[in-house]
């Protein structure tokens, strides 16, 4: 068997139970060995649902566990930026959920704790490792569709019942931008090769939760006239669409951030419209597979440490937008 790559959950949230947890389980080099929780009994559950061997009744007790690899973080994003900074300290690898941080200052003092104590860092943007990305890739790259013109990104979901979700709450990182904005604009910055210049948004900032923006949408400008439009909603019609618009042709991807649907992409152009369906393989498996070989240095990741960071300065400048009614300038390197 491959050397197999030990992961600790830092938490019981439910994308760790319902996702990550089993995919690292489908997975080809990883194993769970061990889950923590603030309370020892919900962690002692937490292990005996998803049939993990060992249970931790605080996060200092996991990052001390010497049989303990690398951690996954699905904390609430305010929290990212401590249990990074002592992750690395404590010598473990780190698949942190999105986004990385609050800001991009925080998100570079995580990249920088990880460096300094020679651990990896990823952001957890499952989606990017899926097949009909490589696909989407290998059409644009023939020149199918010709120059990249236009790219439009649509992310949304409807749960504005859900009181207590910590996504409502504007101390610790709730809203639509942070929650799910961050797709599309990771994807955006994917597919055209380059960093937004800068960004102008509007947002639903609600009083029914906190100011949080239940839903926003807007406008990133790219290097050579390209563009993304964007919306991310919390309090909209579900949708998870992307599409490319080239000079001869474009591409819809009916369900772009998910990986159970097909057709996976549709290409239209003056001689046809054609669908292809690609096997949906588990994002999150392929995921935590590509994670554990970085970590053995067997290749390197797809999208490094920095991506985090250049993702986050993006959203960085579009809050500062939306809040200040002006168009604001993205950091570069």
């Amino acid at each position: 068997m491959a050397r197999q790559l030990r992961w600790g959950i830092l938490g019981t949230a439910g994308i760790a139970m319902g996702s990550l947890i089993p995919a690292i389980k489908e997975s080809e080099r990883g194993t769970v060995a061990a889950i923590a929780s603030r309370s020892a009994d919900k962690a002692r559950r937490a292990a005996e649902q998803a049939g993990i061997p060992r249970s931790c009744g605080s996060y200092e007790e996991l990052l001390a566990d010497p049989e303990i690899d690398a951690v996954y973080i699905p904390l609430p994003n305010h929290l990212h930026k401590e249990w990074t900074i002592k992750a690395a300290q404590a010598g473990k690898h780190v698949l942190c959920e999105k986004p990385a941080a609050l800001n991009a200052q925080e998100t570079r003092e995580m990249l920088e704790a990880c460096e300094r104590h020679g651990v990896l860092f990823s952001e957890a943007f499952m989606y990017r490792y899926g097949g009909k990305h490589q696909r989407l890739r290998e059409i644009l790259d023939s020149g199918e569709i010709g120059e990249i013109r236009a790219m439009h990104g649509v992310f949304t979901y409807c749960t504005p019942d859900d009181t207590g979700n910590v996504r409502f709450d504007r101390a610790k990182g709730g809203g639509s931008i942070y929650d799910i904005g961050v797709y599309p604009f990771s994807a955006a910055r994917m597919i055209a090769q380059a960093e937004p210049l800068w960004a102008s948004a509007h947002a639903f900032f609600s009083p029914e939760h906190d100011q949080v923006d239940m839903n926003a949408s807007g406008l990133l400008g790219f290097p050579g006239g390209i563009a993304l439009t964007f919306q991310c909603g919390m309090w909209a019609y579900n949708r998870s669409y992307f599409e490319v618009t080239g000079t001869l042709g474009r591409i819809e991807l009916p369900y772009m951030f998910g990986w159970r649907e097909n057709p996976q992409l549709v290409v239209h152009t003056d001689r046809e419209r054609r669908e292809e369906k690609l096997p949906c393989a588990n994002h999150y498996a392929l995921q935590a597979d590509a994670f554990a070989r970085a970590v053995f240095g067997e290749e390197p990741l797809p999208y490094g440490p920095r991506d985090a960071l250049r993702n986050m300065r993006v959203v960085d400048a579009c809050l500062q937008s939306a809040r200040e009614g002006r168009r604001a300038d993205i950091e570069q390197d």
